[in-house]
């Protein structure tokens, strides 16, 4: 992830907080004052978003200096100080807000990517995350995925080309929706990766008799069938499992042999994580 990736997720977010000025410290602190404040940890898992806190306040004022005592993907418990934030007391609370939702939610992603990670860490499964994320938010998101040991599916649609059952019955059925689809990637000289969802093992076998495709899908299979699925297929493409998917089965489908396991609720279903900014006194 590059700074000016974020340039204008911070510039607009920033514009929807300040309006025409932070006026609740403007009136109340002189322009000149200086302080110090440093970001308490009041929760327990994977920190993330360290370095887009950084980017904030620099963008709020270049001035200002922050000291770090962790890193992005470290674990930190209740009572730790992440960092200190030194400079002009009403640049500090201008990017305050902002710099505590990002960390907020780019932690509890972490967190729970890293839970996830850890129940499936003694097989050779990987797990990705999904396009199931917040509008506009999603290279935030899928950062914190990263940070947490999670894996990025696709971006959006335009950087992989994935087949799933509403492309395949509006196709009038798989061989159609993949024929398709080849023709259309060689007519404009496009180089997608493809994947395409099964929803049972007479379409895993129709994928594969078509051939050309990266990965197969095994959406909502059961353990038994995703077996028979990853058997079938073998080294003929890569496997992956999807569809409700939680911390209670994740760990016997990765035990299916599967190459990845996809869950939206990493960015879809998580818990801010708890933290506050204090001055220094």
């Amino acid at each position: 992830m590059l700074e000016k990736d974020f340039k204008k997720f911070i510039t607009d977010s920033l514009k929807e907080d300040i309006g025409d000025g932070d006026h609740s410290s403007m009136a109340s602190i002189p322009i000149e004052a200086r302080n110090k404040a440093h970001l308490i940890v009041k929760d327990e898992g994977i920190i993330a978003g360290l370095e887009l806190a950084k980017m904030i306040f620099n963008h709020v004022d270049d001035s200002l200096k922050i000291t770090f005592h962790v890193k992005d993907g470290d674990n930190v418990k209740f009572g730790d100080v992440a960092f200190v934030v030194e400079g002009n007391s009403i640049s500090i609370l201008t990017a305050e807000r902002l710099v505590l939702n990002c960390m907020q939610r780019m932690s509890a992603i972490a967190t729970k990517t890293s839970y996830l990670n850890s129940l499936i860490s003694t097989t050779n499964c990987k797990l990705l995350d999904t396009r199931k994320t917040t509008p506009l938010n999603r290279k935030l998101e899928k950062w914190a995925v990263r940070i947490g040991g999670g894996v990025n599916h696709r971006f959006g649609l335009y950087d992989m080309i994935m087949i799933k059952d509403n492309h395949i019955d509006f196709a009038g059925g798989i061989s159609q929706a993949i024929q398709k689809t080849k023709q259309y990637l060689k007519y404009n000289n496009k180089k997608l990766e493809i994947i395409v969802e099964a929803r049972n093992l007479e379409e895993v076998n129709k994928i594969l008799l078509e051939g050309g495709v990266k990965r197969i899908l095994l959406d909502n299979f059961d353990y038994e069938n995703t077996r028979k699925a990853v058997e079938i297929i073998g080294n003929k493409c890569q496997t992956e499992s999807s569809g409700g998917i939680t911390e209670k089965t994740i760990i016997e489908y990765a035990k299916c042999g599967i190459n990845y396991i996809s869950v939206g609720a990493l960015t879809h279903t998580v818990k801010n994580f708890d933290m506050s900014l204090k001055v220094l006194k």
